[in-house]
């Protein structure tokens, strides 16, 4: 067995270290999106879900990341993206103001 440890009534030295750490609302990295409604195919949501499963993370973002993936391959202008539609920044106010 380990000998145990002895403490002592000995100074310390130490320094207050500055936190240096961000904030917890800079840490979440929420992306501009929009909701949209897409009927896929029986054996996509499968091969999606399957995948997911394995890699413990959401189907959903898998399929959103592909689809960023497909965009910035083949998007020879990527600042071309239009504005949403007056519709959704309305709806984004209101469930702000909730």
């Amino acid at each position: 067995m380990k000998d145990k440890i002895r403490y002592t009534d000995e100074p310390m030295e130490y320094r207050v270290i500055p936190n240096f750490l961000p904030p917890p609302e800079q840490l979440v990295f929420k992306e501009d999106a929009i909701k949209v409604t897409i009927t896929l195919s029986t054996r996509s949501v499968h091969f999606f879900k399957t995948e997911a499963a394995k890699r413990g993370v959401q189907y959903q973002r898998m399929i959103r990341r592909l689809l960023d993936a497909y965009v910035e391959a083949f998007d020879a202008k990527p600042d071309r993206v239009e504005e949403p539609r007056r519709a959704y920044r309305k709806a984004e106010k209101r469930r702000s103001t909730r």
